[in-house]
């Protein structure tokens, strides 16, 4: 493997540096750079992928510093998924953006690449101190990209959303703290020994401590009762920033998964009263406020940014039963709504862009260009989204619902259902009052981009792509899910005098 897993850090921010200190470039030279870098970044993921199916867990240690005294980045199952998925939908929203979102504001192509380098630096790190420097590289990233387009309602959702994230910061550093001064360590694997042996008040401060982080990162993952930047500051986004902002939140429930499994041990962290049975019924919870939510939404992106925290409920509420069997279904649940939620989101772009005045209500507007297609695709995205039949989200569903033991799923069926219905109406309601209702007298807005459209369609037809590979993939994640919960992380500090 030699040095490619440092690659998807230092290429992001390598350009992204670049391309800051070649000031304004002519449009099409910044356009060029950011979309060969990007797009670099595909072939290197599916590289790590491959590298990481063998189940051999391999580091890489940032100027040959040995772990745990040395910074290191970790690859497994796990975070090679996570990668490729970013390089995926990083990949489909550049592409839309060029289309003319980029041109909205200052220095996109930087913050893009900026929020790339933390995205991947996060998924790969093993050590909690640069899991805090990756997270404030994305942050202050998207904290400038939530302002592109300079909207008032951009400036609002940004002032919340830049207020919450420092109060995050400053509980993630003071967490850092505690874990260092009784630990002596911040490297996760070697963090999980001194947990191991950790007794009394010791035990105590160290598990304040991970309950400290798991608010942190519920704060980034955007549950309840920490959810409510999430709708502004989605719907406020421009179209290819929002969808971008789809894996954000995966981002925070990927720590959670990561500590709780890595650091504390699945079973130890749920005996030990460290917020898996909270995490359990605060997932059902924001399942049902992002069903409500979206219900009650009278705003296309408010109701995609709703779906979006109806995922992170399910997603949560599957990771918190920590058994093999369902994080595996929870992990291809989590792909299928990043990659859809995402295509909505570049949907929702297109049509706000032919409805004048009307935006994203969902009112009567205008007569839309190609509004057969735009239709059709919005109806595969809204089945595919609500978790209906043939599409992926069906797929997860099913995978999810199947693996949860009968204690849970007393619970989680009808919640599950319930918060689905709920979608199901919602979407087809703005379906009927966008499409279907349409003012035919109305002169139209403007001929719809035909690329981006293409761009669209290829982030919705993830879900049929994913039905097609639903066989290899579920057997991918379930290793996955085995390495995460039974898997030697030792070996990351093999060579290492205690």
């Amino acid at each position: 493997m030699m040095h490619t897993l440092v690659v998807p850090v230092i290429l992001p921010l390598f350009t992204g540096a670049a391309l800051m200190l070649l000031g304004r470039l002519q449009q099409r030279a910044a356009r060029l750079i950011s979309l060969l870098a990007t797009l670099a970044m595909l072939p290197v993921a599916i590289y790590l992928l491959i590298q990481a199916g063998s189940g051999e867990i391999q580091h890489y240690a940032l100027g040959n510093w040995s772990a745990p005294f040395g910074i290191i980045l970790l690859l497994d199952r796990l975070s090679a998924v996570m990668v490729l998925l970013t390089a995926v939908l990083a990949a489909i929203t550049l592409l839309y953006a060029l289309r003319g979102d980029d041109q909205k504001g200052e220095y996109f192509h930087p913050l893009f690449q900026f929020q790339l380098a933390g995205i991947y630096g996060a998924f790969l790190t093993g050590d909690l101190f640069n899991l805090f420097v990756f997270f404030e590289i994305l942050l202050i990233a998207s904290y400038a990209l939530l302002l592109h387009g300079r909207s008032k309602e951009q400036v609002q959702s940004a002032t919340h959303y830049v207020i919450l994230n420092l109060i995050g910061s400053s509980l993630f550093l003071i967490a850092a703290g505690v874990f260092y001064g009784i630990a002596g360590t911040l490297n996760m694997v070697d963090l999980a020994q001194a947990v191991a042996v950790a007794e009394g008040d010791k035990r105590y401060l160290l598990n304040a401590a991970g309950l400290l982080l798991f608010i942190v990162f519920g704060l980034k993952a955007a549950f309840l009762p920490l959810h409510f930047w999430l709708p502004k500051a989605y719907a406020s986004a421009t179209a290819s920033v929002a969808a971008l902002f789809a894996i954000m939140t995966k981002v925070g429930l990927y720590a959670i998964l990561r500590f709780s499994t890595l650091v504390f041990g699945a079973q130890a962290a749920q005996s030990q009263g460290l917020g898996l049975d909270a995490f359990w019924v605060l997932g059902l919870l924001t399942l049902l406020v992002g069903a409500i939510g979206a219900f009650s939404a009278l705003r296309l992106n408010t109701l995609i940014a709703y779906l979006v925290l109806l995922s992170v409920g399910t997603i949560l509420a599957g990771f918190a039963m920590a058994s093999v069997e369902v994080i595996a279904a929870t992990l291809f649940y989590l792909i299928h709504s990043t990659l859809v939620s995402a295509g909505l989101f570049l949907l929702a772009g297109l049509i706000i862009s032919q409805r004048g005045e009307k935006a994203d209500l969902l009112q009567r507007g205008p007569l839309m260009d190609n509004a057969r297609t735009l239709g059709l695709m919005f109806f595969v995205g809204a089945i595919s989204i609500a978790g209906l039949p043939p599409f992926s989200g069906f797929v997860g569903k099913v995978l999810l619902l199947s693996a949860t033991p009968f204690k849970q799923a007393l619970w989680l069926w009808p919640v599950l259902l319930v918060g689905g219905l709920l979608a199901v109406i919602a979407l087809s309601r703005a379906g009927s009052q966008l499409f279907w209702r349409s003012n035919v007298a109305a002169v139209k807005v403007q001929q719809v981009d035909r690329v981006a459209q293409l761009v669209a369609l290829l982030a919705l037809s993830a879900s049929l792509v994913l039905v097609v590979c639903a066989d290899p993939m579920t057997e991918y994640l379930t290793l996955t899910a085995q390495q995460l919960v039974e898997g030697n992380y030792r070996v990351v500090l093999e060579g290492v005098t205690p």
